[in-house]
């Protein structure tokens, strides 16, 4: 019999920035397999971002962007006798982590008829003063969380 070796995955940052959540928010950016092409928008909203904001680097305004974006409690189902309740819970940190990117990137592609790298500046810049879609997206999970207090004892 061969031996079984776990292959371990290679984590590597972006190459501008050496940043892993750059890289990773990249990879989710990318569609059809086209890095380069989601990296020439990512640095392109980075350089948009170092026109606009003048007293911090671009990528620590992405990277607070996203920060700000996180949500820190959601609401569950939980079906319990028959009737389903929305049960708030805590989020872990990697599913914080990959909400705020795609609630980003929802924000980016539900607006049309700009080019993509300015959509993306204008909403990490927009969520870095804690306003913009991904920001009311938060806000809202925020809402319903709190609606729901009630059913916290629910939770698993």
């Amino acid at each position: 019999m061969g031996r079984i070796t776990a292959s371990r995955k290679q984590l590597v940052g972006d190459p501008q920035f050496g940043s892993l959540l750059a890289s990773k928010f990249i990879n989710n950016l990318m569609w059809d397999g086209k890095k380069s092409t989601a990296q020439r928008v990512f640095y392109n909203a980075l350089e948009e971002i170092g026109k606009r904001v003048t007293d911090a680097e671009p990528i620590d305004v992405f990277n607070q962007a996203l920060e700000n974006v996180k949500p820190d409690i959601e609401v569950r189902s939980k079906r319990v006798g028959g009737a389903s309740y929305q049960v708030p819970m805590q989020v872990s940190s990697a599913r914080r982590q990959s909400l705020a990117i795609r609630w980003i990137l929802m924000a980016i592609r539900e607006k049309k008829g700009r080019p993509t790298h300015l959509k993306l500046a204008d909403e990490l810049v927009a969520a870095y003063n804690r306003e913009g879609a991904a920001m009311t997206r938060r806000q809202n999970v925020h809402r319903m969380a709190d609606a729901n207090k009630a059913f916290a004892h629910f939770a698993w």
